[in-house]
């Protein structure tokens, strides 16, 4: 159901209602005259009308809408999800909703599991048609048996990551939107020709989007590193070049789109720092170096592509399960772990308190690491890890917090930091 307003409301006036309702965290955002309803979407009497319009009044007064994630294409559309929450004495599930609103002035919420651009997920979030889809494309099921589903991660419109479980059978259901399943089923099949541990394809459903992986048994890398329990670097290394060395005629995989990345990135700063003169100014310096490094960046081989920590298992016989592989393809060798790098340091300076010195301390490992093994020049490596820091510096906008503007010209301070 798509819902059409036309009334506007002043930055200033979102802030006022923000001060007085319970969504939180009680955030701005500059206004885009492309999208004059923008405001609304941090605006809890806004948000609430648009629900009760579309679901009707919940089952009891919510104890807070909390802001989970943003996303913004500047003057086309914007989505924000949210979570509305009870009181726990109330044993109410938490509701998950989206709210999209497009340049035209159309305005579209919808509700989880229901998402029109991700046709597979209603039926892989319910137990009941979950097995039926077991069923019909992993492998036969007993009748007796009932599905557990659990959700890992949702992004609307965009992707979700649900637990199937079985008995003892246990799988990751990737939902995507359909054109993606052939691309995911290609990095299946290069990762799968790497020196990593990869979860099994068990299945997939092209027509609803779904791609069902084995599940393996491990400890998350980054809990690891964070505490304090470093890891041999030379298992990643041996993993990643045998991923690097995968034969050109593997080469027709959709490259990675470094030069769109960067670009949606720096525009999101510059129209959301606009109004911040010393963090623009920072966020030039970052340009002025990125800019012509990125107008130059080419592929050079099959990589990862979006190589850190938290993809990565480490297996109870040491070895390293990768569970996370939708990017790989076409790519740069270097920018694998300069990737790897960044998330270290920003887990090391803007990251939980408690994670900053063991973050901190293996970065340091894991790059000298990596310049005595493969011979890089320094400099290069510095601008792959600056590159994909200022990437990640889009989570405080994506996934944002009340101090998002400091935190942001912090990541960018950052980012100039490793270009010296």
């Amino acid at each position: 159901m798509t819902v059409t307003t036309t009334a506007t409301k002043t930055a200033a006036e979102a802030d006022s209602t923000l001060a007085e309702s319970s969504l939180y965290p009680q955030i701005a955002f500059p206004e885009d005259p492309g999208l004059s309803d923008l405001p609304r979407l941090f605006d809890q009497d806004w948000v609430m009308g648009c629900y009760e319009q579309r679901f009707g009044e919940p089952d009891a007064e919510p104890l807070g809408i909390r802001v989970r994630q943003f996303a913004h294409s500047l003057g086309r559309v914007a989505i924000v999800s949210y979570e509305m929450e009870w009181d726990p004495e109330e044993y109410i599930p938490s509701y998950r909703f989206a709210v999209k609103i497009e340049r035209d002035g159309s305005v579209e919420i919808f509700r989880y599991p229901e998402d029109r651009f991700l046709p597979g997920l209603r039926e892989a979030a319910h137990p009941e048609t979950a097995l039926a889809l077991i069923n019909r494309h992993i492998l036969s099921v007993r009748a007796r048996r009932a599905a557990r589903v659990q959700l890992i991660r949702y992004r609307p419109t965009s992707r979700a990551v649900l637990r199937h479980s079985v008995g003892r059978a246990r799988f990751y259901a990737r939902i995507m939107r359909p054109k993606a399943v052939a691309p995911v089923l290609t990095a299946q099949e290069l990762i799968g020709r790497s020196g990593f541990v990869v979860p099994r394809l068990a299945g997939h459903w092209a027509e609803g989007g779904v791609v069902w992986l084995s599940e393996i048994p491990g400890k998350n890398l980054r809990r690891q590193i964070r505490r304090g329990r470093m890891p041999d670097s030379e298992p990643l290394f041996d993993g990643l070049q045998t991923l690097w060395d995968a034969p050109r005629e593997m080469y027709d995989a959709r490259p990675f789109n470094l030069s769109g990345a960067y670009r949606r990135a720096r525009r999101s700063f510059r129209h959301n720092l606009r109004d911040h003169a010393t963090a623009t100014q920072v966020l030039n310096e970052a340009t002025s170096v990125l800019d012509p490094f990125v107008r130059s960046w080419r592929p050079t081989g099959i990589a990862h592509n979006d190589f850190y920590d938290d993809q990565m298992l480490v297996l109870p016989d040491g070895r390293i399960a990768l569970v996370d592989f939708e990017e790989v393809g076409p790519g740069d060798p270097l920018l694998d772990v300069g990737n790897f790098l960044a998330h270290l340091r920003w887990a090391s300076h803007l990251g939980r308190r408690r994670d900053t010195d063991a973050s901190g301390a293996f970065h340091q490992v894991f790059r000298s690491a990596a310049l005595d093994r493969f011979g890089w020049n320094e400099q290069s490596l510095n601008l792959r890890e600056a590159v994909c820091l200022f990437r990640i510096c889009t989570n405080v906008i994506r996934r944002p917090q009340r101090d998002w503007e400091s935190k942001l010209e912090s990541g960018l301070r950052l980012v100039n930091e490793i270009m010296g």
